[in-house]
């Protein structure tokens, strides 16, 4: 017996829901075993889900039989229910879709011709179009009180005539279309449908290729197909027959009699049953029309929302109040760095620095300018909240749940005491430490226009966001709008210096407002009037001096400025969410060789509608082993575990109430094995520790304590050498979505197989595993953003798995693989599954209610209950005969049905309440079994190494060597760079943008230096744009960091590659980017402000500016891998980029500097000073 701590060990991507669980679960048994009793309105959140698991337990029928009172009571009475009824005729949709030489990837040469396309267009000019048809003639009736399942594989058209129906399809409908022929679309109908939740509808709705197949009773579904030459197995659930038998590839297997099979189209299908009876009866109605009358009209409302405005407000406030309470932690922060840079501010702004003259005054003025920034800075982090939140809004709205104005009024009322509470903080901290002037009125006076201008600027970011609610063109407008209206708010040029034609940008600034509400709050205050020898005070001077000569009266003017604008940016944010369509994908485009390929399926169907097919086997016969023969040779293993436990730390609201242990037992005496060569499931109820298991074989609990005695092939686990010999496929599917699949492979296979074998062999070994799993057809395409772009679910799930076999390990665990997709994706998946089983491989999989079929490809099964104990461990047997054997001789339990799905049997009859009302103990039934002591006696003989054989080591911790991993790195990270216009064409955009501003604003001022003036406007214009082209690079790489993070940690828990070279690959491929950034700056600035012209000064300015771009993009790097959230990356960029403009030696020189400001000081003086 072995007992170690993991505290140490690569944790795995996100929470483990599977291990919360196992948490209730243990709650459960220790309040059971106390048998205490507490009030419910004390419980906290564990023990209230734990509670309510149980009360649940023993009212299981009660929610039936209030809906059959319900309905008998209705029926007594003879009330009669408003119902609807849905018709549709003909309906066609067609999309209309681009047409690209080559494959349509989003590079930015590819995304740069689009632009050009789409401006030709704009322009009048034709491109290459064509339209794909998505429905093809769909009619029918959905009838009231009849429950539709309406099935289909993906992108047969489901959710586009779920749409049409509802009224929601969009006006530029081929984006939605194509993308559901293409891929797959979102949809809320049931994926895979036991036969008992197929046995509730009692109308069927079977599409696909847009076309309805079948379209009527369940009960007739089956009869339909037999008489159109297709049987349904007696072990297969009629919902996966009917998924398969309208696939060209799983077709054949259902034909009857099984000679000579022939392939029947879905147009055939669909022609056969317009023919048949149903069809016929179905035309007849649609035929006929329907005479309104009050019941009907009594279902329908006439009301966009269902409750009244102030219910609809207070529902939307109290939830805004919600996610404001669970986001405290971001809103805390926020705060807290905003004192910290006070307290910095503060030592910077030392009163005791400073006099009361007109050359300290522009320290003052300094400070107050800093302020401004600082706020506005605050709420940058707005823009990604908004975004964020956007896509909840727009499904909401669309669904009526309420108007815009119920969403943004809470949103905005909610953040104005935060305004508030950080204008107290700043202004309490940094005025009279500062040295303002001393009257508490203009205390209070500046601490309302902060609170103003904090609220401005969140009120402008939640505006941008809400318009353009991409992150990436958001930051880029937001920056870029902020960057404008500090340019001509007036202090880094003065109203007066501004070319004529933009003064009138002066006034559309809000910060301009704000910059002369707080400078004459300060400078027309008493101590500021003293007299100079031109017969003006020092305040007003100053003022004039910088283009503020204003009234006193004019700080009101500002405050009611400041309203007027909050008031429009606002109203702009409510119209904004009402009239802005929800985001799509752009117009979609297809390749010239794809549009060929379809359009000459679609040729062959319509001149035969009869295809001989080969004979198929079924879905999960092993396959020719020569053919599965792999060309890289490996070693079996086999893993044994004995007793193992596993422990984590007490939960802190169990501890408050007493409980004195400091672990509590997730896993109990888990015992057994997985051998080469069979397919393994682990299966249990919610809770059961499945994926718990999992980790701990596979060493990727980062927490916690584990004991037992873990074995790879005899000898003692290792966790480097494991890490080599085996793979892990996640539940969530984590990949990067910028690389295509056959890359994503030849990546992995680059890094994790040995280095003696050559590049081609290791070619050759990706293209027999994109066979293998099936993906050899999709090979070129582009994984994607899942839910957003690229591929479907299930293949994003093979994908996982054709990741992980490409390093040709020995030990395959897969976590659901199976999981939210439907029946034949699932079986697509199964197929690959056990392809890999029967190359010798020990592979385990995780599996949650599956089908008859995919249950019975298994080949052992290791049933947990919940809490974390086995209570089944053995082979499962022809159709599954041994474990219904063992289950049917335990007294008490009922026989399973002729054709029931013996995996929802066996989860039935061994449920918690099941055990409780029978009075057994399922773990020491099994502990009492022969298969016990079978499975014990097997792992006797597994637990010591062959004779002959030796430990598996390996002399370096990685497959590869350094330079190999860095060249894998690069290559990597060139093409997801390459394939990523919004990251890089954006942020060109952007210096591009503000560089011809930059040209504008200051053009051949160089040339023209006669004052103090000039030269300040030339220092602070590029002190402006030096700051914010900086804190773009900065903000603009966090996003792109955050989505390769897990897909980091995953790759480093398969020990591809150490962090600092994957670090040094990142840092590596944003040079050639900054500098194309740095070009565009130095080429169009340089010339247009008329600096001297000298090559070593436009090398140095060059240099300058590329180092400081560089600094700014790998501090954005340094933050989000150091944050926990995008969220607090966005709030610690903000305190980094205002605190490097303080120190930046603009703001506040000093004759000698010191190392705390060394950097952008440095950077400032060689821009200026050379």
């Amino acid at each position: 017996m072995s007992r170690r701590d993991v505290t140490d060990t690569v944790g795995t991507v996100g929470e483990d829901d599977d291990e919360g669980e196992l948490e209730l679960a243990a709650i459960e048994r220790i309040e059971a075993q106390q048998n205490t009793t507490e009030r419910v309105s004390k419980l906290g959140a564990l023990e209230r889900h734990a509670f309510i698991d149980r009360l649940l337990k023993k009212i299981e029928e009660d929610n039936h039989r209030l809906l059959l009172k319900q309905r008998q009571r209705i029926d007594r009475v003879g009330l009669e229910i408003p119902t609807v009824e849905v018709r549709y005729k003909n309906v066609c949709i067609e999309a209309e879709c681009d047409v690209v030489q080559g494959e349509p990837l989003p590079t930015l040469w590819n995304t740069l011709k689009r632009i050009t396309f789409g401006i030709t267009r704009f322009q009048g000019h034709t491109t290459h179009t064509t339209k794909i048809k998505i429905l093809q003639d769909v009619s029918g009736i959905i009838r009231p009180s009849r429950m539709t399942l309406l099935l289909g594989p993906p992108g047969c058209g489901k959710t586009t005539l779920l749409l049409a129906l509802s009224g929601t399809i969009d006006k530029n409908l081929e984006e939605t279309a194509i993308n559901g022929l293409k891929r797959t679309l979102q949809t809320d109908y049931i994926l895979k449908p036991a036969p008992e939740t197929f046995d509730l509808f009692d109308d069927i709705i079977l599409m696909s290729e847009g076309q309805t197949a079948y379209h009527g009773p369940r009960d007739n579904v089956i009869q339909f197909f037999e008489n159109c030459g297709f049987r349904c197995p007696a072990r297969k659930g009629v919902a996966d027959f009917l998924q398969e038998v309208i696939s060209e590839k799983d077709q054949a297997q259902y034909w009857h009699p099984n000679n000579q099979p022939i392939y029947v189209s879905v147009k055939e299908f669909a022609r056969k049953f317009k023919e048949s009876s149903l069809g016929q009866k179905s035309h007849e109605d649609l035929s006929q029309n329907i005479e309104k009358d009050v019941i009907r009209d009594a279902a329908l409302t006439f009301h966009t929302n269902s409750t009244r405005k102030w219910e609809i407000f207070q529902a939307c406030m109290a939830r805004e109040w919600v996610l404001m309470k669970r986001n405290s932690f971001v809103h805390a922060f926020k705060s807290a760095q905003l004192v910290v840079s006070a307290l910095i501010t503060m030592t910077v702004f030392l009163r005791t620095q400073t006099s009361i003259s007109i050359v300290d005054a522009n320290y003052f003025l300094a400070s107050l300018f800093y302020s401004l920034i600082r706020f506005n800075s605050n709420a940058i982090p707005e823009l990604s909240m908004t975004v964020s939140r956007l896509s909840i809004f727009y499904k909401q709205r669309d669904f009526n749940f309420y108007p815009a104005w119920a969403y943004s009024i809470p949103a905005v009322i909610l953040k104005i005491p935060f305004s508030f509470l950080d204008a107290f903080l700043w202004t309490g901290l940094t005025y009279y430490v500062i040295g303002y002037s001393p009257e508490p009125e203009r205390f209070f006076h500046q601490l309302l226009l902060l609170a103003f201008v904090n609220q401005v600027s969140t009120s402008l970011f939640r505006l941008i966001a809400s318009i353009f609610t991409d992150q990436s063109v958001a930051t880029f407008c937001g920056l870029f709008t902020v960057l404008v209206m500090f340019l001509f708010c007036g202090f880094i040029i003065p109203q007066p210096s501004l070319p004529s034609w933009l003064k009138w940008g002066f006034w559309l600034s809000p910060f301009t407002y704000a910059e002369i509400g707080i400078s004459v709050n300060e400078f027309l205050s008493p101590r500021w009037q003293k007299d100079l020898s031109l017969n003006a005070t020092i305040g007003h001077q100053f003022l004039k001096n910088h283009g503020f000569d204003y009234r006193g009266s004019f700080y009101w003017i500002s405050i009611g400025a400041l309203l007027g604008f909050w008031i429009i940016l606002n109203i702009g944010f409510t119209c904004a969410l009402k009239f802005s369509k929800a985001p799509r994908r752009s117009q979609t485009v297809i390749s010239l060789k794809r549009l060929s390929k379809l359009q000459a399926k679609e040729n062959t169907l319509e001149a035969s509608q009869e295809i001989e097919l080969p004979n198929v086997a079924t879905s999960y016969a092993p396959a020719d082993i020569k053919q599965m023969g792999m060309v890289l040779p490996f070693k079996p293993m086999t893993i044994t575990f004995e007793n193992v436990q596993y422990f984590v730390d007490t939960p802190k609201k169990m501890r408050e109430k007493g409980y004195q242990q400091k672990t509590i037992q997730l896993l109990h005496d888990i015992t057994g094995s997985f051998q080469p060569g069979v397919l393994t499931a682990l299966m249990g109820v919610t809770g059961a520790g499945k994926t718990t298991l999992l980790d701990v074989l596979s060493g990727r609990k980062n927490s916690g304590i584990i004991e037992g005695d873990i074995r790879i092939g005899g000898y003692p686990k290792v966790q480097d050498t494991y890490a080599r010999i085996s793979g892990y496929c996640e539940q969530t599917d984590i990949h990067s979505p910028q690389i295509t699949v056959n890359e994503s492979l030849t990546y992995s296979a680059w890094l994790r197989l040995p280095p003696h074998i050559d590049d081609s062999t290791k070619a050759e070994f990706v293209v027999e595993v994109l066979q293998m799993i099936e993906l050899e057809d999709i090979k070129d395409a582009l994984v994607g953003v899942p839910g957003v772009s690229g591929l479907t679910n299930e293949q994003r799930k093979r994908l996982t798995i054709a990741v992980e076999l490409v390093s040709n390990p020995s030990i395959i665990f897969m976590d659901e693989p199976t999981s939210g997709l439907d029946a034949r994706a699932a079986a697509i998946v199964m197929r690959a599954v056990k392809n890999i089983a029967n190359t010798n491989r020990t592979v385990v999989c995780t599996i949650h209610q599956p089908s008859i079929d995919i249950f019975e490809a298994f080949d052992e099964l290791i049933l947990m209950k919940r809490g974390g104990q086995i209570i089944y461990s053995g082979e499962l047997g022809q159709h599954s005969s041994k474990l219904i054997e063992y289950f049917e001789n335990i007294n008490g339990l009922p026989k399973i049905q002729e054709n029931y799905n013996p995996a929802t049997w066996m989860l039935e009859i061994t449920s918690s309440s099941s055990e409780e009302q029978l009075g057994l103990n399922f773990v020491q039934t099994y502990e009492n079994s022969h298969l016990c002591r079978q499975t014990k006696q097997r792992i006797k003989e597994l637990s010591s190494p062959a004779q002959g054989s030796t430990e598996l080591q390996f002399s370096t911790r990685f497959s590869q060597t350094q330079w190999e991993q860095l060249k894998a790195c690069l290559w990597k990270q060139n093409l997801s760079y390459w394939r990523s216009p919004k990251y890089n064409l954006v942020r060109l955009a952007f210096i591009t943008m503000a560089s011809v501003i930059l040209a504008a604003i200051l053009w051949q001022k160089g040339k023209d230096i006669n004052g103090e003036q000039d030269l300040l406007n030339i220092l602070g214009s590029m002190f402006l744009f030096l700051q914010f082209l900086g804190t773009y690079n900065c903000t603009s790489v966090l996003s792109i960091i955050a989505t390769e993070r897990n897909v980091v940690y995953r790759e480093r828990f398969a020990g591809m590659y150490s962090a600092w070279i994957y670090s040094f690959a990142q840092v590596i491929i944003e040079i050639p980017y900054v500098f194309l950034q740095v070009g565009i700056f130095v080429i169009i600035t340089y010339p247009a402000v008329g600096f001297y012209w000298s090559v070593y000064k436009v090398l140095w300015y060059f240099f300058t500016m590329f180092c400081t771009m560089l600094y700014y993009t790998y501090l954005g790097m340094l933050l989000v891998s150091t944050s926990g959230s995008l969220q607090v990356a966005f709030v610690m960029s903000s305190f980094s980029n205002t605190i490097m403009s303080l120190f930046s030696g603009f703001l506040i020189p000093e004759p000698d500097p010191g190392p705390y400001e060394a950097f952008l000081r440095h950077n400032m003086e060689t821009l200026i000073g050379k």
